[in-house]
């Protein structure tokens, strides 16, 4: 049987976020294991939609905070699979924060996430080719196998 491929427009993720009280610290702002726990739902929604499988979370490998989030404010995250091997696809994720009183936006994080698909047996399972139709899916895809070469690197190093 042929192996299927998808567009990357298919999978990809708009989730959006109210940043309550229960979600921040004493500062009132965002704690980061809860945009984290955004971030991995975001994710794995995506990889779900090209798998169309289950999915694990194998890695987060980079996570950049880069501005606060206040009580209040609204959290977009937008998600795309980058990246597809035999089994696993990256999937980036961008957070951007709006303050609803002035419709100001910020980017407020960014994350690489791994994850694998599961089969009927719990076991790892292909996953489509993706269908890249812009440069910049292009690039993502370029810069994505260069960070999973990374991550096999790393992996067996670490294991020495």
């Amino acid at each position: 049987m042929a192996k299927t491929s998808k567009k990357v427009s298919n999978s990809q993720v708009i989730m959006t976020q109210l940043v309550l009280p229960s979600h921040t610290n004493a500062l009132d702002t965002v704690f980061g294991g809860t945009v984290m726990s955004w971030i991995d739902i975001a994710a794995a929604i995506a990889a779900q939609r090209h798998s169309n499988k289950d999915v694990v979370t194998a890695s987060i490998d980079r996570l950049d905070f880069v501005a606060p989030v206040f009580k209040g404010w609204v959290v977009n995250l937008k998600a795309s699979v980058n990246y597809t091997s035999k089994t696993s696809m990256e999937v980036g994720v961008r957070v951007d924060a709006e303050n609803p009183k002035t419709g100001e936006t910020f980017h407020t994080a960014s994350a690489y996430t791994t994850f694998v698909a599961l089969g009927s047996n719990g076991k790892p399972s292909e996953v489509p080719d993706l269908i890249l139709e812009t440069e910049v899916e292009k690039r993502r895809f370029q810069d994505g196998l260069k960070r999973r070469q990374d991550r096999v690197k790393y992996r067996y190093k670490k294991d020495e």
